[in-house]
């Protein structure tokens, strides 16, 4: 597979009610990935189904969105990968926007800037689309000042966060066991090889969480949640996040 090469990677656990708008998001792609792959945790409903008609790679995995990510990366095809969740739609060029990205060398891990939202272009949560924006910079500094000066940004699963394949594996990828904050971990190991950036390209990705959760108490968990990961209270964050897996 040539150095250009991207995999599109999907972790998935139950997700039929959110990939057919996923399905006709990644077929408007512009290139075209060198695959899309997807990588099922145990799902019970239609999403081992629609991938499948989709002409998706499919492969199974324990479930557990660290190992499932874990596992993916090492089965791609693409020198470059993309991870994107199945509730978040990408831009037609995101296969462009990932190469060129990674065509400078200095830069290690990257992602996009996700709008939080509805459907797409319909109702955009502006308010916690800025928070998730501005805590790539703010919970380095407040929770690892050191580690900020030394270039740690902090991106989150709704960013898409791609990279090379030969430096997540050269990292050790996730921790297997982390349920939430894992991508935090990867971000600080992924800094000892090279930039993180977050590239000024929107993505939109579901506010069914905050739907379900309500503004206040999802924008107090998330906040919760990486004041745990800084003092590292690792046993709690799982417990204080709901529907995690």
């Amino acid at each position: 597979m040539a150095e250009t090469g991207v995999t599109v990677l999907i972790p998935a656990l139950n997700e039929a009610a959110a990939l057919p708008r996923l399905v006709a998001a990644l077929e408007r792609l512009e290139p075209k990935p060198a695959e899309i792959l997807c990588i099922d945790g145990g799902s019970t409903d239609d999403t081992i189904a629609i991938a499948k008609a989709a002409d998706w790679r499919m492969l199974d995995c324990e479930k557990g969105r660290a190992k499932q990510i874990n596992f993916g990366v090492a089965e791609a095809r693409g020198a470059l990968v993309v991870v994107l969740h199945a509730d978040t739609i990408p831009p037609p060029d995101m296969v462009m926007v990932v190469r060129e990205t990674l065509a400078d060398r200095s830069t290690a891990l990257a992602g996009f800037t996700p709008l939080i939202g509805g459907q797409p272009h319909e109702k955009t949560r502006w308010v916690t689309s800025a928070h998730n924006w501005a805590k790539t910079w703010y919970a380095p500094l407040l929770c690892r000042p050191h580690l900020f000066l030394r270039g740690v940004r902090l991106l989150f699963g709704d960013h898409a966060m791609f990279f090379r394949r030969t430096d997540f594996l050269s990292v050790g990828g996730f921790t297997p066991g982390d349920q939430v904050m894992e991508e935090a971990d990867l971000c600080i190991r992924m800094a000892r090889i090279g930039r993180i950036r977050l590239v000024p390209r929107f993505i939109h990705t579901s506010d069914r969480r905050i739907a379900a959760w309500g503004p206040w108490k999802a924008n107090w968990i998330y906040f919760k949640v990486g004041i745990l990961w800084a003092v590292g209270a690792r046993a709690r964050m799982a417990r204080d996040y709901p529907d995690v897996w």
